[in-house]
């Protein structure tokens, strides 16, 4: 089975499963980090002449001179109390920097370690934190594909709160996520040469569950928003169908060279507007599925075809 259509068949399972991520064992990431942080510390340290000084300096307390050999902060863990200083980063938050600076460097090194590396070095960081993530770019575009998703939520609750306050007039159902869709897909414009390889990347097999959790939390914020509240079989199958067409539409949009992608957000109407016509019974129903799944198997097939091209 292609591995595009993986990603509506595990789609039960993957509502209760947490993202799986191969790490180094704690010690091994702690010694990293705290490595990263030193090397950075000392490529930007510039050693100072010697001078008569010196002399005088080395018969002060050694408290005092160290103090001034390392006029910088330095990286500060947990105080007796088992509390985090101010100045504490931890690895996730270092990681989360390093690849928020890489994405400037996509469209020019693609998802790769080397816009990892040079995000780092951007951040004052030694090359060497490249070596904190996978050398496929996988963290990179998950990490682009999680900050995405929270951005539209932000989005959706911005629009739902107006609405709420009668600053704004309430959409109908398939207008939210036709708007939801593409502001979502809107977000891959800057990136648009080199998304056929992040595609590619998540649906390499340790990252499909990842991918899959990313896509379900997507489509269940818009169902969220757009007002559904169904507790039946129907739940799962309006999340599904709305995910074949964000996947359907992103195939689209990474071959359009329509102004402005027109002809991707006609693609989209038209898809929308078919699944609201849709009756809600089991055969239909049952119908649809296969269909989206022969859809995708086909999609699958043209992104083997545009995998590593970057030119729409």
């Amino acid at each position: 089975m292609a591995a595009a259509s993986l990603r509506l068949a595990g789609w039960g399972l993957l509502r209760s499963q947490a993202v799986f991520r191969c790490r180094l064992c704690p010690a091994q990431r702690a010694i990293h980090v705290a490595a990263v942080q030193r090397r950075a510390s000392d490529e930007q340290k510039q050693p100072p002449p010697s001078y008569p000084a010196q002399e005088h300096a080395e018969s002060r307390p050694v408290e005092e001179q160290h103090d001034q050999e390392y006029p910088y902060s330095r990286p500060s863990y947990t105080d007796q109390g088992g509390e985090e200083s101010e100045d504490y980063e931890s690895e996730e938050q270092l990681q989360h920097r390093i690849l928020t600076a890489a994405l400037e460097f996509v469209p020019s090194h693609g998802w790769t370690a080397a816009a990892i590396a040079e995000g780092a070095k951007s951040l004052g960081l030694s090359v060497a934190a490249a070596g904190l993530f996978h050398q496929d770019g996988s963290e990179l575009v998950l990490h682009f594909v999680s900050q995405c998703n929270a951005k539209l939520s932000e989005l959706l609750e911005e629009q739902h709160k107006l609405v709420q306050l009668g600053q704004a007039e309430k959409k109908t159902t398939d207008q939210i996520l036709k708007d939801a869709l593409e502001a979502r897909l809107r977000m891959l414009i800057p990136y648009i040469e080199k998304w056929p390889q992040a595609i590619s990347v998540l649906l390499m097999p340790h990252n499909i569950p990842a991918s899959l959790n990313l896509l379900t939390n997507m489509v269940d914020d818009m169902w969220h928003y757009a007002g559904d509240q169904s507790t039946d079989f129907n739940w799962y199958t309006r999340r599904a169908v709305l995910a074949g067409i964000y996947n359907s539409t992103e195939l689209v949009m990474i071959q359009d060279t329509s102004p402005d992608f027109e002809d991707t957000w006609l693609f989209l109407q038209n898809r929308i507007a078919d699944a609201m016509n849709m009756d809600h019974t089991a055969k239909q129903a049952q119908a649809t599925g296969e269909a989206l799944v022969q859809g995708l198997r086909g999609a699958a097939v043209t992104l083997r075809n545009l995998t590593g091209l970057n030119q729409r």
